[in-house]
């Protein structure tokens, strides 16, 4: 947490009865977001929207190893993501998305990184997991 950007737990949501919870990101200091993200019974995170309960995206796979690669949707669409496991410690996971089948896109990765017990990394003012301040 900072002034400019948080991410919060605001709710859990039952979508295609499975249980996520509702992330409330405030980024930038202007702009929200929200996601509705689990991680299921083989470590995949993954991400759903109740307006849209047959679609899910999986964001990352805790249980890969470096090289491995998935796509988020599976689709073969210009918005599904062929990602890469670019780095895996005990307390550290990065992969990396390349929009493989968007005509502009495609060559043009970003990389998500997630700290165990965290989310994501960064130097935050303050950090606070179930309502326990960490930091």
């Amino acid at each position: 947490m900072n002034n400019q950007n948080y991410t919060e737990i605001k709710d859990s949501v039952m979508i295609s009865g499975k249980l996520h919870y509702k992330f409330v990101s405030l980024i930038g200091g202007d702009a929200f977001a929200t996601s509705y993200l689990r991680i299921d019974e083989n470590g995949k995170l993954i991400s759903s929207d109740p307006k849209y309960p047959d679609t899910k995206v999986v964001r990352g796979d805790f249980s890969a190893k470096v090289g491995d690669q998935f796509f988020t949707t599976g689709f073969g669409t210009d918005t599904d993501q062929q990602v890469t496991v670019t780095e895996k410690t005990d307390t550290k996971m990065s992969f990396s998305f390349d929009y493989i089948y968007h005509v502009n896109l495609k060559g043009h990765l970003y990389v998500n990184t997630y700290i165990k017990g965290q989310g994501y990394p960064g130097d935050w003012a303050r950090l606070k997991i179930n309502g326990v301040v960490l930091k």
